[in-house]
């Protein structure tokens, strides 16, 4: 994986691509006119020079206020993902490459138009450049596919698009960086007796308060293998870190590693990141539940919707190697170590606050037994003591919860929708 820094990724995405765009367009602009006159000098449009000056002068001003639009749906977006579903979702919204490549596509055609109109009866030819025109109208129609695909863009705002991309970020980590559990070695705690050696060298967090978004794998451990050494990073991804705070630890006999080397492989930034952080998308997961969940939302059935997508990422994880922070060169040398989440801080992260503040719904809490049965019955045996614990404290939430017998008993049922079909009147 190769890492790239946030500042060169956001310049990327929300400014670099537009200008590039606009460079682009201007270049055409320039291009374009100058070829046909010199190679083509015969070829005009077959229409007059007012028709072709009053299409391109449309194109051009029209442009303007479509880019205010979209500036505008980039607002709205950026609104509405932060209230009604989770601040964190923010960056997907306003930051995505459509967003980016549409107003780089209207900016161009904007360009191109007045660039083009220079040329419509170019010393008093009466003539209007055929390539240059068309160049104009092509460029329209790709404006209007861009304007088409930013309305379907909105239709993402739907809850369950929006929970269904949460899970899908999840779901790719999961299958990228977790081996399935008992496959190629140990699970977690059979290759935690490798000793460090002596440390070294430590490397200092520098700067104000950054998470840790994303490892270089291969690189720190290509890194280490040629240094002859062991780097630890001192903090899990997601965590953040302030001044001063070690960042990494190298350890083994040997000279110090350059520091821009090591920092170079660590990826930092104002917030987290889904790349390498399935606590992450449990997190999204979860903000939405509880968001629901209050009093002046009060939609428990958008919680159950996002516990099918916990369900799903803690079904991958149970089954999966969590040991994935300790990570070995070709000849079996240990190079990296690095923090990595337990079952149990996975559990944590996925039930404590939708189970506290959805503890007086019989919605959420039937979809949480019916989870957490459910999960028992289809994890790996030595997770199953975790999960049992988590649904005796349900259990005993729900008991407190409810003073009335009947709607005690009610929430004591499974159902995986919540409210819809009880387990105990199935069959």
């Amino acid at each position: 994986m190769r890492i790239v820094g946030t500042k060169a990724r956001r310049f990327r995405g929300t400014v670099g691509t537009p200008l590039l765009y606009s460079v682009g367009a201007v270049a055409l602009g320039m291009a374009v006119p100058r070829f046909e006159a010199a190679f083509l000098p015969n070829l005009a449009a077959p229409i007059g020079v007012g028709p072709a000056i009053a299409i391109l002068s449309s194109i051009a001003a029209g442009m303007l206020p479509l880019t205010g639009l979209v500036f505008s749906l980039a607002f709205v977006m950026v609104q509405f993902s932060a209230t009604a579903y989770s601040p964190r979702l923010v960056t997907w919204f306003a930051g995505s490459t459509m967003m980016s490549h549409s107003l780089g596509v209207f900016t161009a055609t904007f360009l191109y138009a007045v660039a083009a109109l220079a040329w419509v009866d170019r010393g008093g030819t009466g003539k209007v450049p055929l390539l240059t025109a068309w160049f104009a109208i092509g460029l329209l129609l790709v404006s209007v596919v861009f304007f088409v695909l930013l309305a379907e863009k909105l239709a993402m705002l739907q809850i369950s698009r929006v929970l269904a991309y949460a899970g899908d970020q999840g779901r790719a980590v999961i299958a990228r960086d977790y081996r399935p559990l008992g496959e190629g070695g140990l699970e977690a705690g059979g290759s935690a007796g490798d000793e460090l050696p002596a440390e070294r060298q430590v490397v200092l967090h520098r700067g104000g308060p950054a998470a840790i978004q994303a490892i270089d794998v291969p690189g720190l451990v290509a890194l280490a293998g040629r240094e002859g050494a062991v780097v630890a990073v001192a903090w899990a991804v997601g965590d953040t870190i302030i001044d001063g705070m070690p960042l990494l630890r190298v350890h083994g006999e040997g000279r110090p590693v350059p520091e821009h080397r090591l920092r170079r492989l660590v990826r930092l930034g104002p917030e987290r990141t889904f790349d390498q952080d399935p606590k992450y998308a449990i997190r999204i997961l979860v903000d939405i539940a509880i968001k629901a969940l209050s009093p002046a939302i009060n939609d428990p059935t958008t919680a159950v919707q996002a516990l099918d997508q916990v369900e799903d990422l803690l079904l991958r994880l149970g089954r999966a190697d969590l040991d994935a922070g300790r990570v070995r060169d070709e000849r079996g040398i240990l190079r990296l170590v690095f923090p990595v989440p337990r079952w149990e801080d996975f559990l944590v992260l996925a039930f404590d606050e939708i189970r506290y503040c959805g503890a007086s719904s019989i919605q959420v809490m039937r979809r949480m037994r019916a989870l957490l049965e459910d999960l028992k019955e289809n994890v790996p045996p030595q997770r199953r003591p975790a999960l049992q614990r988590y649904l005796v404290r349900v259990d005993t939430g729900t008991r407190r919860a409810f003073e009335d017998g009947d709607d005690r008993k009610d929430a004591l049922e499974e159902d995986r929708q919540g409210l819809g079909l009880s387990r105990e009147k199935q069959g």
